[in-house]
């Protein structure tokens, strides 16, 4: 049987907001129509974005490359739909301001059956590996967004016994990593073969929070007897899915501040990920749409959707009979996704949920007065890092930026939202700290600057 770990194995403190989890858990995932017209940012991840290969009014068929790699750091698009490339040029982003994209206007006549590229084995080197994962233009699907590829080139000097596959998903309302390993258990663990292969690793854990019994014993069941993998369920607590948090409850380990996973011996793969690469590296493909969880009190037609890259936000919204009075949208959920900034935004990669609010939720939480730091310490008692959000929140108002990065270890916190949610004074602490880490960041490349 899997493993239950006892409560003692998992992170030391967190929180336990509402799951919210029950209107989309039980739902199968259902392919998501094609809009008018899809949108694609050539910069759905970290790094440089990818350069388009085709021009305007060129024909294009589903999972055709559209743009290249621009550089290590970078991944590749593919086409969400077999259509017409209507424009190149600016397109509406999640940041608020316009970037490069490509508009694709589908053949309402297409059967829009995806095409087959080169097939990548798993006895392939690891360099090719990797770079096929690179031209699948598969990104951290949990929300990060960051180029696995890269995440995954392990340097020589240096080892990873473990790899994690995370399927905790203990954000509220989503169930988009539940469903894929109800659904895709053969796509996880193809993945886990190519991560393992790529990586060096000796042993692979699907971690699962123990409120997925359903998908921990379906996994569990399905395991290859050939596969050194295991899978574990941990106590419910959020946020147990941040890696940081997921090699201490599962390994002991603690990541360095400053540092990465690798330097603990381990690497994580979000479940959602893995799966991708155990689905389009075996027939040479790209990735051209994901499952999203798509909930909230706002939403009449809640469900688990693969939805193609590129799916404008608005059109989405309309098709599962959004609330007219609508307030709120997160891209992700509530706690650590991003409130979109237009409805006219599309889908990208790293877009995990969309989760809608009405004014009839949000109306109290607007009204809710701030108050000044009472120095109750409950937002310490929360803090999974053990970080002091009370002292870090007074430096901020202050806008001493650096003394907080040098002293209070800032550029630690990976803003999970604990901190705003147990204060008692309703303080924002999280959006100060978005706002002091951009000041060190943009104090730091003037300084580069100057030096250069």
């Amino acid at each position: 049987m899997f493993k239950f770990f006892p409560q003692r194995r998992t992170f030391h403190h967190g929180i336990h907001p509402p799951e919210s989890k029950d209107a989309t858990a039980g739902l199968s995932i259902r392919q998501f129509r094609f809009a008018d017209v899809l949108v694609v940012p050539l910069s759905q991840h970290i790094g440089a974005p990818a350069v388009p290969v085709v021009r305007e009014d060129q024909e294009v068929v589903r999972g055709e490359l559209i743009a290249r790699p621009d550089g290590w750091m970078s991944v590749a698009m593919h086409a969400p739909v077999s259509g017409r490339v209507e424009r190149i040029g600016l397109v509406p982003s999640s940041s608020g301001r316009m970037a490069p994209g490509i508009y694709l206007r589908p053949h309402p006549s297409s059967t829009q059956e995806v095409a087959d590229g080169t097939p990548c084995s798993l006895d392939a080197p690891r360099q090719q590996i990797l770079e096929a994962i690179q031209h699948a233009g598969i990104v951290g699907l949990g929300g990060a967004a960051f180029p696995t590829h890269v995440k995954l080139a392990v340097p020589e000097d240096r080892h990873v016994d473990t790899m994690i596959v995370n399927g905790v998903e203990c954000e509220p309302y989503l169930t988009t990593d539940h469903r894929v390993m109800l659904e895709q258990a053969d796509d996880i663990y193809e993945g886990i073969r190519y991560l393992l292969a790529v990586s060096g690793a000796e042993r692979a854990i699907v971690a699962i929070e123990d409120n997925k019994p359903d998908a921990a014993q379906l996994l569990e069941e399905n395991l290859p007897a050939d596969l050194p993998a295991e899978v574990v369920t941990l106590p419910v607590k959020y946020p147990q899915g941040a890696e940081k948090m997921l090699i201490s409850a599962l390994l002991g380990r603690e990541v360095p501040s400053g540092g990465l996973p690798l330097d603990t011996g381990a690497l994580c793969t979000n479940v959602a990920t893995t799966a991708e690469i155990g689905r389009l590296l075996p027939h040479g493909r790209g990735i051209q749409e994901r499952v999203i969880t798509v909930a909230g009190p706002g939403v009449g037609r809640k469900g688990n959707f693969r939805i193609p890259i590129g799916t404008p936000l608005r059109f989405l919204l309309e098709q599962v009979d959004v609330a007219d009075d609508i307030s709120q949208v997160f891209l992700g959920g509530p706690m650590m996704g991003a409130a979109a900034s237009s409805l006219d935004i599309p889908i990208t990669k790293g877009t995990s949920g969309v989760v809608a609010f009405t004014e009839r939720e949000l109306a109290p939480m607007a009204r809710r007065k701030e108050y000044a730091c009472i120095h109750c310490a409950d937002c310490l008692s929360a803090c999974p890092l053990f970080l002091n959000p009370s002292q870090l929140g007074l430096l901020a108002k202050k806008q001493e930026f650096q003394r907080m990065a040098d002293e209070y270890s800032l550029m630690d916190c990976f803003e999970c939202g604990c901190c705003s949610y147990v204060c008692p004074s309703h303080i924002p602490l999280v959006q100060h700290f978005r706002m002091a880490k951009t000041a060190v960041r943009q104090a730091a490349a003037k300084q580069r600057e100057g030096v250069a």
